[in-house]
């Protein structure tokens, strides 16, 4: 089953040509990365995507159902999710109460305004449930501001995954970590379970790799190559375009 589908999507900026008859198709389950040097269009495509703008011609479809014209928060309901390039915290709250509110944007008991956080049992359970998994429970307390950068990360994917997205859409995730910081990433991604589709912008290559089933390459807003690792490290012309390798040999 398709989870998510572009069909000749087409982004103008006044006379500014971002995207060109993109089309993109991600199965259920899958993990695709998306790449290509800067400028190539892939946070507009990722905007598009989670409705923040509105494609100029063509269609976004999720799971067969057509939603060029839903509002962002409508995705959300349908269940899309994304993080953003910088971390999008509450710096001077601890770990828990970051996820305890994320969980609450599910739940009615956010129309609740006069109640003590400690009544909240089931969204603190939730809460301890989720670090838990993903191995930030001995930090819960701590306030968000003394994480390091890769730990940060962490926390804003597992709170894009408290809401059960079916699809997940990463914007760099590794972005200005250290390789320490990336090694706590990496196995993230890869371990989310198939009920979760994930496509993620990835500038590192190697990384891109070692997370991804399949590999997307964007260039100049249109779809340049597909494939596997073998299939993207073989062709032609993303060793022009991306890894630069024909100028490098000349």
């Amino acid at each position: 089953m398709i989870a998510l589908e572009l069909d000749n999507v087409d982004v103008r900026f006044g006379g500014l040509q971002v995207l060109t008859m993109c089309r993109l198709s991600v199965e259920a389950g899958e993990k695709r990365a998306l790449i290509g040097p800067n400028g190539a269009g892939k946070t507009t495509l990722f905007n598009v995507i989670s409705g923040m703008i509105k494609p100029s011609a063509g269609r976004v479809l999720s799971f067969n159902k057509d939603i060029t014209k839903s509002a962002a928060h409508v995705r959300a309901r349908l269940g899309l999710a994304r993080t953003f390039q910088i971390t999008n915290l509450f710096n001077n709250l601890s770990v828990m109460e970051n996820i305890i509110l994320g969980l609450q944007a599910l739940s009615t008991t956010k129309y609740v305004c006069c109640r003590l956080l400690s009544s909240y049992t089931e969204l603190i359970d939730n809460a301890v449930s989720l670090l838990a998994k993903w191995g930030l429970d001995a930090k819960k307390d701590y306030p968000v501001r003394s994480l390091s950068h890769g730990e940060q990360r962490q926390l804003e994917i597992i709170l894009a995954l408290a809401s059960r997205p079916k699809i997940l859409l990463l914007d760099e995730p590794t972005q200005g970590l250290s390789t320490a910081e990336t090694a706590l990433v990496v196995p993230m991604v890869r371990s989310l379970e198939s009920s979760t589709t994930v496509l993620f912008i990835e500038h590192d290559m190697d990384v891109a790799f070692q997370m991804a089933d399949r590999i997307t390459v964007l260039y100049y807003g249109s779809v340049l190559a597909e494939g596997t690792e073998a299939e993207i490290r073989g062709n032609p012309n993303v060793a022009e375009v991306y890894l630069g390798l024909e100028s490098a040999n000349a």
